[in-house]
């Protein structure tokens, strides 16, 4: 017989296993929405007749949540506060969330997900929410920069392992797999 190129001989089948279980690693937003949303407006109706432009703090934080073995909750809070030298013009905080699933995924990158990839991944529609409401509260649409949320990720694990090692606590388990 003739030798038969491109045909593909040696199969190393590393996906589902043959007993027909489901051992595929998968992850994904499975919904979103607004958890909790303040917009104040504290020096109205004068703050419209202030000619200086604000100065705009950003804060955020970044939570995870076990709901359930394979559902998180990925809380992104946005805390903004625009003031002048006369007061604060206005606060808008945000707690907008994913809910993430994640099946056998292993741990390090299960955490690597919900504390980078899905902050990025709902970081653009929190961040119209809060365009929205500071446009409802009368001022131009503040449009958030954008965060890198895994640089900020890489950042926040190193500290966190050279904490562990100089005898602090250990860096909580998040999927629950093994």
């Amino acid at each position: 017989m003739a030798e038969e190129e491109g045909v593909l001989t040696n199969l190393d089948n590393t996906g589902p296993q043959p007993n027909g279980e489901d051992t595929s690693p998968a992850v994904g937003i499975i919904t979103q929405y607004v958890k909790d949303l303040s917009v104040e407006n504290p020096a109205a109706p004068d703050v419209f007749q202030w000619p200086e432009p604000p100065q705009i703090d950003v804060q955020f934080n970044i939570g995870a949540e076990k709901i359930s073995p394979d559902v998180h909750e990925v809380t992104l809070k946005l805390t903004l506060t625009a003031a002048s030298q006369r007061g604060t013009m206005y606060i808008v905080d945000l707690a907008y969330c994913g809910l993430v699933g994640m099946r056998n995924v292993p741990e390090e990158q299960g955490h690597a997900f919900l504390y980078a990839e899905a902050p990025r991944l709902l970081f653009p529609f929190a961040r119209r929410v809060v365009a929205d409401a500071v446009r409802d509260a009368g001022f131009p649409p503040l449009m958030v920069d954008p965060v890198d949320f895994g640089g900020i990720y890489a950042q926040q694990l190193a500290a966190r392992r050279a904490e562990e090692a100089a005898g602090g606590d250990p860096i909580a388990p998040v999927t629950g797999n093994a």
